[in-house]
């Protein structure tokens, strides 16, 4: 009888440990939602653009356009990193009202 409660004790104390670590992760991972979606909102409402997958998709293409633009002008290529900028302005400029 007394394996029964020691084995018991047992349980509930590694059940007690993996409920914290699940409410713990939970807490953590609808912070880490929370804060994404705060972020994604301000950002669509300061630049005028819809929440969405494909707006969001085309405002990373267009600024990896500028990004491979202004590489291009350091590394001396002039006419090549405007080119880059051009592409990137008319991405952007198409999305941004």
């Amino acid at each position: 009888m007394q394996s029964e409660g020691f084995f018991s004790w047992i349980g509930e104390r590694l059940g007690d440990i993996i409920r914290s670590l699940v409410e713990f992760l939970a807490s953590i991972f609808a912070n880490l939602f929370g804060a994404m979606d705060g972020f994604i909102d301000g950002l669509t409402r300061s630049l005028g653009i819809s929440p969405s997958i494909f707006s969001l998709a085309v405002l990373i293409i267009g600024l990896l356009l500028l990004i491979s633009g202004v590489r291009a002008l350091f590394r001396g290529a002039v006419i090549g990193g405007l080119i880059w900028l051009v592409l990137g302005l008319l991405v952007l400029s198409w999305l941004i009202p």
